[in-house]
């Protein structure tokens, strides 16, 4: 992937925190997708449908595009000016409420950029709530703010003047790694700190959002020193 390419869609309107783009061009990069037209990619948690757009043009599936902040609406508006509205189904809902909407083993790929931390922090929540609905020998990609690696027992102490009650969420590689659990559909779990941190924050930072000012204010102190990007992936099992 080229974030290159998209420039034209990257901007204040269509980011809502670091740079969405840079962390799927990470993931993408580590972990390439091959997919058909009829394969189906769920983007869980795809605020203004900037990840969602990326995917179906560097992958050429089909997309259902999930956020609870940003209305199917505006979405759905987005995608018809992009030219993929065709490829990509907007929805507005919880997380928890999904399986309204999809079948069993329907999905390729599982994609969640800056949003899995908000819903699924929980052991148990992926095998409960995302694998009935992944096809076998498919695969997960997430990417989420996390503490690094060295600090992960002081989230608490380190981060809640910047994140205040909000800091149970940032969790090391590590520990993300026990959350996702096994399964004897899971054939492997991997965690790792992402490379993308200082350009994907760099983004962000530029721009002139509201809450990127806020951030500004403790990114030296408190964001640079301590927290990381966690990208995951999950490789699963062919069916026997």
């Amino acid at each position: 992937m080229h974030i290159g390419d998209y420039k034209a869609y990257i901007s204040e309107e269509t980011m809502m925190g670091p740079s969405s783009a840079r962390i799927l061009a990470e993931l993408l990069d580590k972990y390439p997708l091959h997919l058909a037209p009829d394969d189906w990619i769920l983007d869980l948690g795809c605020g203004t449908g900037l990840t969602s757009l990326i995917i179906a043009k560097e992958t050429g599936a089909k997309i259902f595009a999930n956020d609870l902040w940003v209305s199917a609406e505006e979405n759905r508006k987005r995608f018809a000016e992009w030219g993929v509205a065709e490829q990509i189904t907007p929805i507005c809902e919880d997380a928890s409420n999904l399986h309204l909407h999809f079948e069993k083993k329907q999905f390729r790929v599982l994609l969640s950029i800056d949003a899995y931390h908000y819903f699924a922090g929980s052991k148990g929540f992926f095998q409960e709530k995302i694998l009935p609905f992944m096809k076998d020998d498919g695969v997960a990609l997430i990417g989420i703010p996390g503490v690094k690696e060295q600090y992960a027992d002081r989230a608490q102490e380190l981060l809640s003047d910047w994140l205040g009650e909000d800091t149970y969420m940032f969790k090391s590689p590590k520990h993300w790694k026990e959350l996702m659990g096994s399964s004897d559909r899971i054939d492997s779990v991997e965690t790792w700190e992402m490379d993308c941190f200082g350009k994907a924050w760099d983004d962000w930072l530029a721009t002139n959002n509201q809450f990127a000012r806020g951030d500004r204010k403790y990114f030296e102190a408190i964001i640079k020193p301590y927290t990381c990007f966690v990208g995951i992936y999950i490789k699963l099992r062919k069916a026997l």
